[in-house]
């Protein structure tokens, strides 16, 4: 039955009731509403009315090609963070509550990626991901780990910090492609892109490079036939657009990002015309109900939270960084050099509230940029470096970075015992990689060295739980996280409705308090 709607030119004011929200809150069903003298009355079911309030279920939120592409209940992403942060647990509990997580690799030694793997295909299955990232200045780990991917079977990766796509992610992505009965092409390697620019997406929506294609016909990795079927599908089938989030960031806004990925996809779509539609997602800033809303009524065919996973008892990290997390206001981030590509000044997003790590790594980008070598640098400020820094001599620190090199990439030992410069360089990634791995211990002792990478999306979570059971760390499920973002979504969105009826709605309306995840379960 079609709901028939009177159009007027009388203004409704819908005030702020227990009914009301209860009525918004029961997501599934459908209501008609009609102003009698100026008194709102919903009525179950869909009938003549001065406005309807649409059902809108938890799981209607975003592409319903998506949930069915990677088997969800809901539009849910749980992104990827470095050095297992987003932790074996966290994919799993975020996986069998019908959302999809992804396994934090990145940073982390093949033989501890592949004990997540073990962790992650053990027992009852579920959907669930890892991480593949790119680093130009250090290849090899990302070579390894898709050698190590494909010999285990994992069928989906985030690919991260690309700015060109590498011959790695296209031997992941075009591994055993193949046409099926019906003669449509399968790929079973599926890759979700991450990006922050309009170039790196469109590579993404691209179909893979020729020059990639034709080393690994070269190589014996595909024959001519599946490379002729690689030249037809995009290196990845979804994108999501990663605005101001934490870590390896463009600090863009993504009210302006979604829009602009989603018109990359279009003219891929219509250049290439892909049989699947690719698709958008949304990430980077989504904390608090209001924010998922947006991203879906913007068109994210998904969302991806990544900091707030990070301050949720499933995470990889320790209980002092969660509790550092769980003080931070919107503006307690800075930009930070990073280690993985220190050389190049590439930077990170990183918590200020309460250390010191922004201003120590700067200062260290700084040095190298203006020396060539640790003996160049004046006495005090070497001693001070010794002191604070490292705690320990450069030559201390130099040893067992030499050391790690000699295992990981002679190379590179090689190279610093021949440049100074280099040997500077490698000594200061020792230090900003150790401040990363220092929270994940909890060291209280170097806590003003802690590298946490953060985004304001922090602060708006924060703000939006305070007083709630949520601003405990202790009580900050990744899952009871989800359920109030999406339910929170589906209520603003169906309030949104009534705004576009015409119907004036009390502010007080759009409040969407933190509840348990025992008061959401009817709607999941």
């Amino acid at each position: 039955m079609t709901a028939k709607v009177r159009i007027s030119e009388k203004s409704f004011s819908l005030p702020y009731s227990p009914e009301t929200v209860a009525c918004l809150r029961d997501l599934a069903r459908p209501y008609s509403l009609t102003f009698r003298g100026g008194t709102p009355v919903f009525t179950p079911g869909l009938s003549a009315a001065d406005a309807v309030l649409p059902a809108c279920r938890t799981s209607n939120l975003g592409d319903p090609a998506f949930l069915a592409a990677h088997g969800l209940k809901y539009a849910y992403v749980g992104g990827s963070m470095a050095n297992g942060i987003s932790s074996t647990e966290l994919a799993e509990v975020l996986g069998r509550a019908g959302m999809l997580g992804f396994y934090g690799a990145a940073g982390q030694p093949l033989e501890e990626v592949e004990k997540a793997i073990d962790r992650l295909q053990s027992g009852e299955p579920f959907n669930c991901g890892f991480n593949l990232i790119h680093n130009p200045s250090d290849p090899a780990p990302e070579a390894a780990v898709v050698d190590l991917y494909l010999r285990r079977g994992i069928r989906l990766i985030e690919a991260s910090a690309y700015m060109n796509l590498s011959l790695p992610l296209i031997r992941y992505r075009t591994h055993g492609i193949r046409l099926d009965p019906s003669g449509a092409i399968e790929a079973p390697n599926r890759v979700i892109g991450k990006v922050s620019r309009v170039e790196v997406a469109e590579r993404f929506f691209s179909p893979p490079a020729e020059k990639f294609l034709r080393e690994l016909v070269s190589r014996g990795e595909l024959t001519p036939e599946q490379a002729a079927l690689a030249a037809k599908i995009p290196v990845a089938e979804d994108v999501t657009a990663e605005g101001d989030s934490g870590g390896h960031t463009d600090n863009r806004p993504l009210v302006n990002l979604l829009p602009a990925i989603i018109a990359v996809r279009d003219r891929a779509r219509e250049r290439y015309a892909y049989p699947v539609v690719p698709r958008v997602g949304a990430g980077g800033g989504i904390a608090t109900p209001e924010a998922a809303a947006a991203a879906f009524m913007m068109g994210a065919a998904y969302i991806v939270t990544g900091t707030v996973n990070q301050a949720c008892v499933e995470s990889g990290t320790s209980d002092l960084v969660r509790e550092l997390l769980a003080e931070a206001g919107q503006s307690d981030v800075a930009m930070a050099a990073a280690a993985d590509m220190f050389e190049m000044g590439v930077k990170v997003q990183v918590l200020k509230r309460g250390t010191m790590f922004a201003m120590r790594a700067n200062k260290l980008f700084e040095i190298y940029r203006a020396h060539n070598s640790f003996a160049e640098l004046p006495a005090e400020l070497r001693a001070g470096l010794e002191r604070d820094y490292f705690r320990s001599s450069f030559e201390e620190v130099w040893a067992g970075t030499r050391e790690f090199f000699l295992r990981r990439d002679p190379a590179q030992a090689e190279r610093a015992e021949r440049d100074p410069k280099h040997k500077l360089a490698l000594v200061f990634r020792w230090y900003l990689g150790q401040t990363s791995r220092w929270p994940l211990s909890g060291d209280s002792s170097r806590k003003l060295d802690y590298q946490v990478w953060c985004g304001p999306a922090m602060g708006a979570f924060n703000e939006w739980a305070k007083g709630s059971f949520l601003e405990a760390p202790r009580s900050r499920g990744a899952v009871t996280v989800a359920y109030n973002l999406l339910a929170g979504a589906a209520a603003l969105t169906r309030l949104h409705a009534l705004r576009c009826q015409g119907v004036a709605v009390d502010p007080a309306l759009a409040r969407q308090e933190p509840q348990t995840r025992e008061q959401l379960a009817p709607l999941f």
